[in-house]
């Protein structure tokens, strides 16, 4: 048997929320976990593109982020940018 080393192991509460809505050209099915552990970021889960960021408002104001954490078209992500500006 092989003994772990540990960076950290806590246990934190979680509040989530999972959301599902149709864009343009997409389906969003998200679930959205805050916690502190992320110094008031939100993870953020798709769970149709089996994707997942750490996202806070300074991280959708970054060109190019949200295309390239979930793999999405411009327009695309202009739609799921729209959506998470309201609960991040």
């Amino acid at each position: 048997m092989t003994d772990h080393f540990f960076l950290y192991d806590d246990k934190e509460s979680a509040n989530t929320r999972f959301v599902s809505f149709l864009g343009e050209d997409k389906r969003y099915d998200l679930a959205i976990i805050q916690t502190g552990r992320h110094y008031g970021k939100s993870l953020v889960l798709d769970m149709q593109g089996n994707r997942f960021a750490i996202i806070g408002q300074d991280d959708l104001q970054e060109e190019g982020y949200l295309e390239y954490a979930f793999q999405l078209t411009e327009s695309e992500a202009e739609e799921l940018r729209s959506f998470l500006t309201e609960v991040v």
